[in-house]
């Protein structure tokens, strides 16, 4: 209160005149004008000279104002069979939504729905789209018109085909009514439904941060080969009006896109949809848990087939909800116990050691291994076997008396065959297998193909030793990868990846395995398998399962199998198929198909099946990029993608040396070999290397090396996949391929 009597005691005491006051006040109010004008006015010339208000940027907002950008989507690569036949392509697909707001006009033109067309614009959409619900669409349009939504999504109208887009906007216009709009998103269409859909795979549209929707590979080659399939989009810069309307020919950059590059692969699309629809017909009579077939060319590894079921649509995901699917690629990424299959390669193993006999008797049944009875499947009853009719009669003792003559030849015979390391196919998760556990029992069982774990891609790599005549080639799947941008191409090479029996050895072993269908007595599958016109070479096989660490010994709770090579005396294809655990097993199940596709296979033999080459592109030379550090199996797989022949040394979990400097052009083909951090090494098979190649390997591996002879390995002083220390000394035969 005191404060307040003061207060007013002040002005008392200093209150003037009216006119005094008005003076007074006028002073004031023009100063304070004064110092106004020259803070705004400082402060406008700061703006003026440092662009900025509060940090931030007035060029920026300009720009974000009048100056517009639009990302270039790049064309994803596609995926063609060997004849130029699309597999997998880019397409656009259109999702419609319906505007409401009464705001959205042109002049006098109403570009929004109203309520009076509700029923029409969702009729319009029923006649193109299956799966709307009239009712539905309207009450949703009543629905965000209450709630006064500027836009509403139909969700049942989704991932539609310019097709069905087209239709809808004419029949829009022919009922003179309007409101339905599109957003775009990019799609990968598959014109051949389930055709070969665990190797191709399958793509996903994912959202990135800045809100642009990309295809991303999501299983097979769209996924192992994402990098090189989408390419690098592009940028175009221009200026825009007030109503944020691009002005025309106002573009001020431009940055084209690059397109991703075409993918050749090694399928026949004549072969592939006929197996394909085979496998699917035996899976669902057999009711099987997984079914698996590949069709390879026997001299290049080429995959002119392959089958896995269940299958399903890559691109409406149809198949995918079966209680039995399984995303993972079985080819690569499951391993099993092969069974009889094995049994082939016991005995070419057993010719090129010289302890086989094919005359020499034994008794079929019974035979004893350490604490272990091992039978056969009949018990012996065939009475006495020749060792010749062991493998047509597909006898386990038999191959157990092989073994028996080479216990440690065969478990390197294994490794030259390629069991227990990865192919290094290219495609995602791939497994290396297991060899046979250091026990007496487990390596006897492995010679009829039980006790050790294996791949199906690593039995048909070892099946093509014995059609190529002991040269073992690595499966195959793309033959050239095509870059749009440049015309230029990556052709793939053939790579030998070993030569584990001579020839002698792979020929008599294919005479032999005709019995299994010729030999009335002897022959396992007598009179099932044949191809008019050509002598056929099988095998079949019928495998015990383990789970959870224990043999399965249901029914049919086996892995039936069979390979089979036409023409016998000079193989064009192999066929290996195998059947998991059927519920409704017909015996007769892996001969229909087998016939019904190398009989398909041999009659297109005499057609030009030779992939299709563009006279006009330019073979690529690729650069060698860095992979030390990286891990094993990705520095393979990327060294792969690009053409080169990744050869890997060691089994260590990271590259420590590579063969070929970085940053080098060679031309596709060429060998790389890749040193790992492990700290033994094994000599691969060297038989036609290039000495250039040879003083590479020495060279990572320290060794002292005498070469003999000109041209070509055709001898090694050190057999294949055996240890080597530093200073080693091999010595090295060459010899011309003349």
């Amino acid at each position: 209160m005191n404060l307040i009597k003061k207060i007013k005691r002040y002005f008392t005491k200093h209150n003037g005149t009216p006119k005094s006051n008005r003076k007074k006040v006028g002073i004031f109010l023009f100063s304070m004008t004064f110092v106004m004008f020259f803070l705004f006015a400082g402060r406008l010339s700061y703006i003026v000279l440092a662009g900025k208000v509060a940090d931030v940027s007035l060029k920026n907002k300009t720009d974000a104002l009048y100056k517009g950008s639009e990302t270039v989507a790049a064309k994803r690569g596609t995926i063609y069979d060997r004849n130029g036949i699309a597999i997998a392509e880019d397409a656009t697909s259109y999702s419609a939504y319906i505007v409401l707001s009464k705001t959205y006009t042109t002049g006098d033109k109403k570009l929004y729905a109203e309520s009076k067309n509700f029923e029409t614009l969702a009729k319009i959409l029923k006649a193109q789209v299956e799966n709307v619900d009239v009712d539905d669409v309207v009450k949703l349009l009543e629905n965000g018109e209450k709630q006064g939504s500027y836009q509403v999504e139909v969700n049942s109208a989704k991932n539609l085909t310019l097709k069905q887009k087209q239709a809808i906007e004419e029949a829009m216009a022919k009922k003179d009514v309007v409101g339905i709009y599109f957003t775009e998103s990019p799609a990968r269409l598959y014109p051949n439904g389930a055709f070969a859909s665990h190797l191709i795979g399958y793509t996903d549209v994912v959202e990135e941060k800045t809100g642009e929707k990309e295809l991303v590979g999501k299983m097979g080659i769209e996924a192992a080969y994402n990098d090189i399939l989408k390419g690098k989009d592009g940028k175009i810069v221009y200026q825009k009006d007030n109503y944020q309307n691009p002005l025309p020919g106002t573009i001020s950059e431009s940055t084209p896109a690059e397109d991703g590059k075409d993918i050749y692969t090694t399928l026949d699309s004549r072969i592939q949809v006929y197996l394909d629809q085979y496998m699917k017909e035996y899976f669902d009579k057999l009711d099987a848990e997984n079914m698996t077939a590949m069709l390879v060319k026997a001299d290049t590894g080429e995959i002119i087939a392959l089958s896995q079921q269940p299958s399903f649509d890559p691109e409406t995901k149809e198949g995918t909800n079966a209680d039995t699917f399984k995303w993972g690629n079985i080819l690569v990424q499951d391993t099993y116990e092969p069974g009889s299959t094995m049994k082939i390669l016991t005995t070419a193993a057993a010719m090129t050691q010289g302890v086989y006999n094919p005359n020499e008797t034994y008794q079929g049944g019974k035979i004893q291994v350490a604490d272990t009875t091992i039978d056969d499947w009949d018990h012996g009853e065939k009475g006495l076997l020749t060792m010749r009719q062991a493998l047509s009669w597909s006898s386990n003792k038999g191959m157990v008396i092989l073994e028996e003559k080479m216990p440690d030849a065969w478990q390197e015979y294994l490794k030259k065959f390629g069991f227990g390391r990865s192919t290094y196919s290219g495609l995602n998760g791939e497994v290396s297998g297991e060899l046979p556990a250091d026990n007496i029992v487990d390596r006897a069982m492995s010679a009829f193909g039980q006790g050790v774990a294996v791949t199906n891609f690593q039995m048909m790599q070892a099946f093509t030793a014995i059609a190529n005549d002991g040269v073992m080639v690595k499966p195959q799947f793309i033959t050239k990868l095509v870059d749009p941008n440049t015309n230029k191409e990556t052709v793939m090479s053939k790579e030998v990846v070993g030569n584990p029996v001579t020839a002698e050895s792979a020929q008599l072993t294919r005479q032999y395995m005709r019995d299994t269908t010729e030999n009335k007595d002897y022959g396992i599958a007598y009179g099932k398998y044949n191809v008019p016109g050509y002598d056929v070479s099988v095998k079949t096989g019928t495998a015990q399962i383990v789970e959870n660490g224990k043999y399965l010994f249901g029914g049919t709770d086996y892995i039936y199998s069979a390979v089979s090579m036409v023409p016998s005396e000079n193989p064009e294809y192999i066929f290996y198929l195998t059947i998991k655990k059927p519920k409704d097993y017909d015996y007769n199940a892996l001969s229909d198909i087998t016939n019904a596709v190398l009989k398909r296979a041999m009659d297109l033999s005499s057609t030009n099946d030779e992939p299709t080459k563009e006279a006009s592109a330019e073979i690529e030379k690729v650069m060698v990029e860095d992979y030390r550090n990286f891990d094993t199996d990705q520095a393979a797989a990327s060294a792969q993608k690009i053409g080169l022949e990744p050869i890997v040394v060691g089994t260590g979990s990271k590259v420590v040396k590579q063969s070929i400097p970085t940053g080098s052009k060679v031309l596709a083909g060429e060998r790389l070999i890749l040193l790992t951090d492990s700290a033994d090494h094994v000599l691969p098979d060297l038989t036609g290397w290039s000495k250039a190649d040879v003083v590479s390997l020495a060279s990572l591996l320290d060794l002292d090396v005498e070469f003999k002879g000109d041209g070509f390995v055709t001898a090694q002083s050190i057999e294949a996949y055996q240890p080597v220390q530093k200073s080693d000394r091999i010595t090295i035969t060459l010899a011309s391929n003349e």
